[in-house]
């Protein structure tokens, strides 16, 4: 029966630790975003005692979101911390090793990143795989082991990243990732213009946008297509924003040609290449799964890549659950013990 009382007691937790981290590759960001962040890292219980080294698993928020906001409990979700010291306290055949998280700050003024590098927002791809992991593994114990796990713009993230540095990911899971951005992000596309035209344009938006007290669906739609028109088409000689567009906020007429360009990204166009195709039969664990009424309609675009996995015979694991987009974070009791009991094999 589920319990309104989740947090196991304080012997069988693990610890968090919050560490600040000075990027270099962030100082260049066209925002004046901090370079400070913090890392939060989650130990396992007994690591202060143990000799032994661990896999690591990272996890990557949604947008909007850090990964210190992971560690809230409400009504009806439990911190990520608290829901790993469940997974590590479990008493069944099936519990899971104890290993090591890592949750990122990757926020930015256009409230994400996708976990790209991009001159219209930052080098969040290279500050998240060549600073912050280099400097986790230097102060604890770590395998060198790599996981990476999200879910939406954090699923999109956990790909993206295996495609660009193949070598250093050996497992990912992948919930509700973005993909098949002609659906997806088309759904948004009329809620984002009345917003921008009512500023007075993009960057007067984005000014406005921090300065309200309560935001509507409709701010959230158009900082969605700000930043991603940012993340996956820069142009900082932009006259109203540092990217193009897909659609002109005055006139709502929609620029396909901007909108093809952004393809380049998606993950159910690049893994028809050769480089991608390697990078994820090297994986040793790949799991994908979307709910099967995702309001931006990711299960489609789930479906559509699964397909392309099985065409290409990359090994993977593909699970369609009863469903939708919000308040799914108990998948993670699904995906991520596996990828631990994985990647702790690999030793």
């Amino acid at each position: 029966m589920p319990t309104p009382f989740p947090n196991p007691p304080h012997y069988l937790r693990g610890k968090l630790h919050c560490i600040d981290h000075c990027s270099q590759v962030l100082a260049s960001n066209p925002w004046g975003d901090p370079v400070h962040r913090d890392v939060w890292v989650y130990t396992p219980p007994g690591y202060k005692d143990s000799t032994q080294d661990y896999p690591v698993v990272v996890f990557l928020a949604g947008f909007s979101s850090t990964g210190e906001s992971m560690f809230g409990r409400s009504l009806t979700e439990m911190s990520m911390a608290r829901r790993i010291d469940g997974w590590l306290s479990s008493e069944n055949e099936d519990s899971c090793p104890p290993f090591i998280a890592i949750f990122p700050d990757c926020m930015s003024t256009l409230v994400g990143t996708q976990y790209v590098d991009s001159p219209a927002i930052g080098s969040y791809a290279t500050y998240l795989m060549t600073e912050v992991l280099p400097f986790v593994f230097q102060r604890f114990r770590c395998t060198g082991r790599l996981g990476i796990t999200g879910r939406s713009s954090g699923g999109f993230g956990a790909l993206s990243l295996t495609r660009q540095f193949p070598a250093k990911v050996n497992a990912i899971a992948c919930h509700a990732g973005d993909m098949a951005f002609e659906t997806t992000y088309l759904s948004e596309l009329a809620a984002s213009i009345m917003p921008i035209q009512a500023a007075g344009g993009p960057m007067p938006f984005v000014e406005s946008f921090w300065r309200k007290k309560r935001l509507s669906g409709g701010d959230f739609a158009a900082m969605n297509y700000l930043c991603m028109a940012a993340a996956y088409g820069s142009d900082l000689a932009g006259e109203d924003f540092p990217a193009k567009l897909p659609v002109d906020w005055r006139t709502g007429a929609i620029d396909w040609g901007t909108y093809q360009a952004w393809n380049a990204h998606d993950p159910l166009h690049w893994i028809e290449t050769q480089q991608a195709q390697d990078a994820l039969k090297g994986l040793d664990f790949c799991f994908i799964d979307a709910g099967n009424h995702d309001e931006y309609l990711l299960h489609l675009g789930a479906r559509r890549f699964v397909a392309r996995l099985e065409h290409f015979k990359i090994p993977h694991r593909y699970e369609e659950f009863n469903g939708g987009h919000r308040g799914t974070s108990y998948r993670y009791d699904v995906s991520i013990p596996d990828m631990v009991r994985v990647l702790s094999a690999l030793e």
